[in-house]
């Protein structure tokens, strides 16, 4: 079939041709906003949505902004928490590409996300399934790209421990050469009690943790306790079952006094909520590695003005492990 010359076309069709294509290019500009790149400048998903510019902390609570006891959970195989953890572990090892390629095998991915009020970047490691109707609710970790990693900081109950999620995220927008690991679901999701991962070694959380560990690279765990828990004290601190981290936590537990709060020491005296049966805990103490096991009460995690406080005095901890 021959086609007549463009110089034959009409007047006519040439204005329906342009109408046609104007209609197409809005909706493909339409189409393109909406989409979500990968490399972490714009998020869309059932879990809220991220502007462009947003900071660690406000995507990361968009990201668990949809978690509730009803968001269900799935129990990792053996095989998927190891290709996750051997991901991460290429990552702290700078190897991207491989990295990649080896969590792709479980459908995860990595984004470069920016904290725009400092222009540090951080790796974001995320399962692909966030953003399905039914995520399996394995969590994420984000990575300092721009500093050599010296700590960690690890939030197992986001919205069930009342904005522990908000004290991990600015933790590490705060101080350079951390590695943040979220869990991905309410701790009474799924089945019985499997999405609480403080108490559960078969978790992508726990994996993760433990490459750290094994690493030797120390850790700070966050949680909210209730105001009737402790009622003496607003912060309960612990090393867990070990005692390698004793200096850093009264190093935390004076910094918390001098902004005015209450902490029980449970390496010196009897406290509630000690956390000695934390698998992360048990696993750091088996690699001989400095772990803390916080509490935080409401007051200090429902006022910003208090998470400012604690985070300063955990940046003062952190400070410590960036000169080791």
């Amino acid at each position: 079939m021959t086609h007549p010359p463009i110089r034959s076309i009409t007047k006519a069709k040439r204005l329906k041709g342009l109408a046609v294509l104007a209609v197409v290019t809005a909706g493909v500009l339409s189409l393109t906003q909406c989409s979500s790149p990968d490399d972490g400048s714009g998020e869309r998903s059932a879990s809220g949505s991220v502007s462009p510019h947003a900071g660690l902390e406000e995507r990361i609570t968009a990201y668990t902004s949809g978690f509730s006891e009803d968001s269900g959970y799935r129990r990792p195989t053996r095989d998927e928490r190891r290709a996750v953890a051997e991901g991460v572990a290429l990552l702290l090892d700078r190897h991207r590409s491989r990295a990649e390629r080896r969590l792709a095998d479980v459908d995860f991915r990595i984004r470069t996300v920016t904290e725009p009020a400092t222009g540090r970047r951080y790796a974001e490691v995320s399962d692909r399934s966030d953003d399905a109707e039914a995520p399996r609710g394995w969590g994420r970790a984000y990575v300092d790209l721009d500093s050599p990693i010296r700590w960690s900081v690890q939030v197992p109950h986001p919205v069930a421990d009342r904005n522990t999620e908000h004290l991990g995220a600015a933790l590490l927008s705060r101080s350079p050469g951390g590695v943040l690991v979220i869990a991905g679901a309410h701790r009474k999701a799924g089945h019985g009690d499997e999405a609480d991962v403080a108490h559960r070694r078969k978790s992508v959380f726990h994996a993760i943790c433990g490459e750290l560990a094994k690493r030797g690279v120390p850790g700070i765990q966050v949680h909210g306790m209730a105001d009737d828990s402790a009622p003496r004290y607003d912060v309960v601190a612990s090393t867990g079952r070990g005692r390698e981290a004793v200096t850093e936590g009264r190093d935390l537990a004076d910094a918390l006094r001098r902004r005015g709060y209450e902490v029980c020491r449970a390496w010196a005296r009897s406290c509630p909520l000690e956390g000695r049966r934390n698998v992360q805990g048990r696993t750091a103490w088996a690699e001989e590695t400095e772990f803390l096991h916080v509490e935080f009460g409401a007051g200090i995690r429902d006022s910003r003005g208090g998470r400012r406080k604690a985070v300063a005095a955990m940046v003062a901890v952190t400070r410590d492990w960036r000169r080791m």
